[in-house]
């Protein structure tokens, strides 16, 4: 068994980078803002821009793709929206299970992105049984005993697990053995999976430490600048783990000492 996202080697069967595959969806964001404003062509410079990385860094990216663009004019921004789409597997309908349908499930179930990206909510599966029959964003909800005959009838490949923490692992196997082999985790756990399934995980409290982190380096930064230096009354500020308890079960957070 392997923990979290399987290790997979560097490039896939086509010679493309693992890290130029996690940059096309982020060209492709910004390509269709561009087709929406009916922009017919766009330079290296501008799609980097729009997309956050550096020109060398797009045009090495879709040289991978056999896509140069043209000297003097720039890239055909339809026929990139199609070339990128198909790469990533966008031009068909993909059937995705949410298993979990508390606040988050039901607020990924509402969102208006997936059918126009591409995917399709198949199903909404959750353990409790009053929940069983409910409508969410017009899809009734199923009890967890039929989550094998759902991912079964859907021909489901992709789940959404968006349950507590300790319900998530038990759930991921039952996705697993269902022939589930893309898993997309907001759970706040890592979660184990065989060789041959893909989890992306999602945790919002670790982004948001993150960013914490960088508002405390910066305040540092604009204090040694001003020349005060930090406030020896403060008390010291470390990361430590709490032991509250959050909607989705531990959650670890940046503490004061």
């Amino acid at each position: 068994m392997a923990t979290g996202r399987n290790h997979r080697p560097a490039t896939r069967s086509r010679g493309i980078p693992e890290a130029t595959v996690a940059r096309l969806p982020l060209y492709l964001r910004a390509l269709t803002a561009l087709s929406e404003r009916s922009v017919p062509t766009v330079s290296s410079e501008e799609l980097a821009a729009a997309a956050g990385v550096n020109s060398a860094k797009l045009r090495k990216d879709f040289s991978y793709l056999g896509s140069y663009g043209t000297r003097g004019v720039g890239y055909d921004v339809e026929y990139l929206v199609y070339q990128i789409s198909r790469e990533l597997g966008l031009t068909q309908d993909w059937p995705v299970v949410i298993v979990g349908i508390g606040n988050l499930g039901a607020a990924l179930a509402n969102y208006g992105g997936f059918a126009s990206r591409g995917f399709r909510v198949a199903a909404l599966i959750d353990a409790d049984p009053a929940m069983a029959g409910t409508p969410v964003a017009g899809i009734p909800v199923q009890h967890a005993d039929e989550l094998e005959k759902i991912v079964h009838d859907n021909g489901v490949s992709i789940g959404v697990i968006s349950t507590p923490a300790g319900a998530a692992q038990q759930v991921c196997d039952r996705l697993v053995a269902a022939g589930v082999t893309s898993i997309l985790n907001f759970a706040p756990t890592v979660l184990s999976v065989p060789e041959g399934v893909d989890v992306r995980k999602v945790d919002l409290s670790i982004e948001l430490q993150i960013l914490a982190f960088h508002e405390q380096r910066k305040a540092g930064e604009e204090a040694a600048a001003a020349g005060s230096g930090p406030d020896p009354a403060a008390p010291p500020v470390r990361a430590a783990t709490s032991s509250r308890k959050g909607p989705d079960g531990d959650m670890p957070a940046v503490m004061p000492a």
